[in-house]
């Protein structure tokens, strides 16, 4: 996520929320005059109540004015602490959204890759391909059945507030031809995979998204 929208373009008042498992509570936000820009990784800026700091989550869904956002429980951190409340009727802040998908005109497939925090893009890219996609998503819970129809591999995260994405791409069998690579999650760990591909695979930067959506060094 590496453009900064104006955190408070919009105000929106919380219409649901649910467990969807141990670490992810999904989020329902009504929020007037909100235009989706189309893209399937568009993301936020969250204002909560009580807070000046903003915190960004990709837009699982959209439907009239209604947002959608799957918010990851980390082990702290400023929405971690709000989305485990009862925060049905808050009023909190919501930016312009942008994205940055885009597949190379070439790609004859998509690689998605991404922990909890990129599973909501990675399910919002894959519903609306039109190319065969390959995804994986690290959880430290058990699979969230039904979150998706897209199918997914479930990888087991090593536990706590680590991940093994890195090692993971590392070892995968990549598709034959040219191809769109798209993955987000633990800033150190795309750090380390974006020099993977740059260097080891020879992958051009319009052939790969990389994006480090937390940082287990600073919480969340």
């Amino acid at each position: 996520m590496n453009a900064r929208p104006d955190s408070r373009a919009f105000s929106g008042t919380v219409t649901g929320r649910e467990v969807l498992g141990d670490h992810l509570v999904r989020v329902r936000i009504d929020v007037p005059g909100f235009r989706s820009t189309g893209v399937p990784d568009e993301w936020v800026a969250l204002t909560v109540p009580g807070q000046f700091q903003t915190r960004y989550y990709t837009v699982r869904a959209v439907a009239g004015s209604e947002i959608t956002l799957d918010v990851v429980i980390h082990d702290e951190g400023l929405v971690t602490r709000w989305a485990q409340t009862d925060c049905v009727g808050d009023v909190v802040g919501i930016s312009e959204p942008k994205g940055s998908f885009e597949l190379c005109a070439d790609a004859t497939w998509i690689v998605l890759v991404g922990d909890l925090t990129g599973l909501p893009a990675i399910a919002r890219i894959g519903e609306t391909a039109d190319l065969p996609v390959t995804a994986y998503v690290e959880t430290p819970d058990h699979p969230l059945e039904g979150y998706t129809d897209l199918p997914l591999s479930w990888v087991d995260a090593p536990g706590g507030e680590q991940s093994g994405l890195a090692a993971l791409v590392r070892d995968l069998n990549w598709p034959d031809g040219p191809g769109y690579f798209w993955m987000a999650g633990e800033s150190a760990q795309m750090r380390e995979i974006r020099r993977f591909v740059r260097h080891d695979l020879g992958m051009a930067s319009a052939s790969y998204d990389v994006m480090g959506y937390w940082s287990a060094s600073r919480g969340r």
